[in-house]
């Protein structure tokens, strides 16, 4: 699992191990991990000769790009460093004389030659995007057609909250030290991050054991998937209930059904109008005209994909004593009031203009700033929020560690594509899991069948995608 740490936490840990260490121990540490991901960028038998420009700020960031300079110069690099801040790291600027690097006179005319760039301008403690006097460099850094290598974290971006406010400089490769920033996993700051590579600097034993952001690994989710036993029966693989569709969108209904059908549900009971088309498709789904509860025993249900106007539904399936999802329709007006009331786990999953909707902000806001968001949305319902959206997050409303989704890809921003997710979602919950646990595995698999159906990216349909959840499943709890 990748954990992220929030800024305030990375310095006090460092603080901590720097008490351990010899004076510069750390940064030494950091720096020669930073020009080893470096040279490997370069690639084999590149770092001889190569130009290389730091554009360093004031802070302990430039002080790494310095030394990693420095290092990379004793390797035949030609290095020039652009001193962006009111003052240089002393020891990392004698290092680098010391070992042949140079100033530049003109930042631009040695950004125009450069091979590989250093963005040691700002590190995590940055707010607001570049300061003015940087933006020009920034941008030639970007547009001279070297590599561009951010030093912790791509300068300009907020690495607690992954907004970026002003001009930012977007990294090919990012090299961070001792535990991802939450920015580095989140966006709109992911974008501009490139390629993660963390650099272990023992700082592990000083972190806190609870994280501020994590993400799922493949080994992740085969462990909390469920897999039936010997001695398994629908029943204890978990019957999900489905309220959804509509005479307008009864497609709706079919692919909330697909979803958790392909996702390992025992059975699903169907309760809505659309009862002909999931038959059609699905046959061994149950249906039943209603009311949800006298369709039949459920472990969860899921409720509101395509559901149009219909809030006594969404009022009746909350009041069940299992655990239940609300997507789409369902979130329409729904009353924070009623969801904290309730005894067993909820599942909100919006996307940001549903999450803006239930907030009373601008979808742009939702985008803009999505660990605060998804985070208020937990708080406000005491529910688990699963926010959709180029970066999924799902946050508990126990204030716990955010898990983001890395298996999301633009492919997903298609019709119906969250209908399959809330049906996917919801059979985990009747499986058995909690409702954290359901909503960042069912994002996990989604986003890995969409990978799945099209490799290399291209058009996909919502059951396409649907059809892809079984190889999807297959991938992640079968070992390599």
């Amino acid at each position: 699992m990748r954990t992220a740490h929030r800024a305030e936490t990375v310095r006090a840990a460092e603080a901590a191990l720097k008490a351990r260490l010899p004076e510069g121990a750390l940064m030494q540490r950091a720096a020669a991990g930073l020009a080893a991901a470096c040279c490997s960028l370069l690639g084999k038998g590149r770092v001889y000769g190569a130009r290389v420009v730091l554009l360093v700020g004031s802070g302990d960031n430039g002080g790494d790009a310095l030394y990693a300079g420095a290092r990379l110069a004793r390797r035949g690099a030609g290095v020039t460093a652009v001193l962006l801040g009111t003052r240089a790291h002393p020891g990392g600027l004698a290092a680098l004389r010391a070992a042949g690097g140079r100033i530049a006179d003109d930042p631009f005319d040695a950004l125009a030659v450069a091979d590989l760039v250093l963005d040691g301008i700002t590190g995590i403690g940055g707010r607001g995007g570049l300061r003015p006097d940087a933006v020009p460099v920034a941008r030639a850094a970007r547009g001279s057609g070297a590599v561009v290598v951010a030093v912790d974290l791509p300068s300009g971006v907020d690495a607690d909250s992954g907004e970026v406010t002003g001009e930012a400089l977007r990294a090919d490769a990012t090299i961070t030290f001792g535990t991802y920033k939450p920015g580095l996993l989140v966006d709109p700051a992911r974008e501009y991050a490139g390629a993660l590579r963390l650099v272990d600097i023992g700082l592990a034993p000083v972190l806190p054991g609870v994280p501020d952001v994590e993400a799922l690994q493949h080994q992740d989710v085969a462990w909390l998937l469920p897999a039936p036993g010997a001695e398994s029966d629908k029943y204890r693989r978990g019957v999900l209930g489905v309220v959804a569709g509509s005479a307008r969108y009864p497609g709706a209904a079919v692919l909330a059904v697909a979803g958790a059908l392909r996702g390992g549900a025992g059975a699903v009971r169907y309760v809505g109008p659309a009862a002909d088309a999931v038959i059609a498709a699905h046959p061994e789904t149950l249906v039943h005209a209603g009311p949800p509860a006298k369709a039949g025993r459920v472990q969860a249900w899921v409720v509101g994909p395509g559901l149009g106007d219909a809030p006594s539904l969404v009022t009746e399936v909350l009041a069940s004593d299992v655990p239940v999802l609300v997507d789409a329709d369902g979130l329409r007006g729904l009353d924070p009031a009623a969801v904290r009331a309730r005894t067993a786990p909820t599942l909100l999953t919006p996307h940001a203009g549903e999450a803006a909707a239930l907030l009373g902000v601008a979808r742009e806001a939702v985008e803009a700033g999505r660990l605060a968001a998804v985070r208020e949305l937990a708080a406000r319902f005491g529910a688990t929020v699963l926010l959709k959206g180029s970066t999924t997050l799902v946050s508990g409303p126990d204030g716990g560690p955010v898990r983001v989704n890395p298996t999301g890809t633009p492919w997903l921003a298609t019709a119906g594509s969250g209908d399959v997710l809330s049906g996917l979602a919801g059979s985990l919950l009747a499986a058995g899991l909690p409702a954290l646990d359901a909503g960042s595995c069912g994002a996990y698999l989604h986003g890995l069948a969409a990978r799945r159906a099209f490799p290399g990216g291209a058009p996909l349909t919502a059951t396409q995608v649907a059809d892809s959840l079984p190889t999807a499943w297959h991938d992640v709890t079968t070992p390599s």
